[in-house]
């Protein structure tokens, strides 16, 4: 439908209607006149999908009652009620059909459309994000915030800009969630800054997509101080096996060879990995290794 969806813009109304009558009329008449050959009745689904983007349902059911009877009495066959009933609910029920489809992609671009309003009319800095973890949309204080090196913001992987910001959409099945939290970022020129974000997960035709509200905390060096503070702090609450555990992953060692290394069972070592997954606040072992590389190189 993406190819034809612009036959369906109200732009289109009276046109498309008129020439769906007109397509109605030509099949009867030729209908009517090859009545002893062959029988035309299926090419009324043409017309019938064609005027339903535009018809509420009744008038879609009544117009595919009213193909159904000019089907049958047209046809070399013998009447048939059941016939009757079978046709009117094919060519009703596929117009039907196509007037779900046609309704639901005109309510995802007005959400669009109303989320695109949204985002370039905030002061606040927006964006959204897609679930490659690039850039969809951006507003003028989010571009001002991050100063990509091109002025636009879209089309940029997230990542360089809020790397934790890019975790956060979720490409696993799940339930929607709303979330905020203080993180590291960057701008394009390479100054850091703290950010607050404020984000909130949602789905677009199945596809997983996250939208974020940025906040700056504290720009200079009194934030990056408190941040270093902060991960002087995480540096000591690491017990000695999770250091020596961190130091065998960051090396490419399976679960099995470290505890072969370390000398204590493979559950062990998955227990521990559990313990630093929440204490550092990661998810999976490639964020576990970028982390212990930013924050404990010294001690690995």
């Amino acid at each position: 439908m993406p190819h034809l969806e612009w036959m369906w813009d109200e732009r289109n109304r009276v046109p498309v209607l008129v020439a769906s009558g007109a397509m109605i009329l030509a099949i009867a008449v030729i209908d009517w006149w090859t009545e002893p050959y062959v029988s035309l009745g299926f090419l009324y689904l043409f017309p019938i999908m064609l005027a339903a983007g535009f018809l509420p349902r009744w008038a879609i059911g009544l117009i595919g009652a009213g193909c159904a009877v000019l089907s049958e009495v047209f046809s070399s066959l013998d009447r048939s009620f059941v016939r009757l009933t079978f046709e009117t609910l094919a060519l009703a029920g596929c117009g039907l059909f196509v007037a779900e489809l046609v309704r639901n992609r005109r309510l995802n671009l007005e959400a669009q459309e109303r989320l695109r309003i949204l985002v370039e009319t905030s002061p606040a800095a927006i964006v959204t994000i897609d679930d490659r973890g690039f850039i969809e949309l951006a507003n003028r204080a989010a571009a001002e915030l991050m100063a990509p090196r091109d002025g636009v913001l879209i089309g940029h992987p997230i990542a360089a800009f809020l790397p934790e910001l890019h975790h956060a959409v979720r490409r696993e099945e799940g339930p929607q969630f709303r979330a905020s939290m203080q993180c590291r970022g960057q701008r394009d020129d390479g100054q850091p800054f703290m950010a607050e974000v404020w984000f909130s997960t949602f789905k677009e035709a199945s596809i997983p997509k996250l939208a974020a509200i940025i906040g700056v905390i504290e720009d200079g060096t009194a934030a990056m101080a408190a941040t270093v503070a902060a991960d002087h702090d995480d540096r000591n609450q690491l017990t000695a096996r999770e250091t020596e555990v961190l130091r065998f992953l960051v090396q490419g060692l399976a679960n099995k060879e470290i505890a072969a290394k370390m000398d204590i069972s493979e559950s062990t070592v998955k227990n521990t990995f559990q313990q630093l997954f929440a204490k550092i606040g990661v998810r999976t072992r490639s964020q576990l290794v970028r982390v212990a590389l930013e924050r404990y190189r010294d001690k690995l």
